[in-house]
């Protein structure tokens, strides 16, 4: 059977990146990409999997 993954994805703070993603590194979840928000400016989305339990 092949892996099943979940996805996630959260705003991203540009003062504060290194906390928000260690938060979510310590929940399991594996950072995939950050890409600009809808807003622009200094907004940023990042995308986050892990796998299925």
């Amino acid at each position: 059977m092949s892996q099943k993954w979940e996805y996630l994805t959260a705003p991203l703070l540009i003062h504060n990146t290194k906390a928000i993603l260690d938060n979510w590194g310590e929940e399991g979840w594996e950072l995939v990409q950050i890409v600009p928000g809808p807003t622009g400016g200094e907004s940023l989305v990042a995308y986050f999997k892990r796998p299925k339990p």
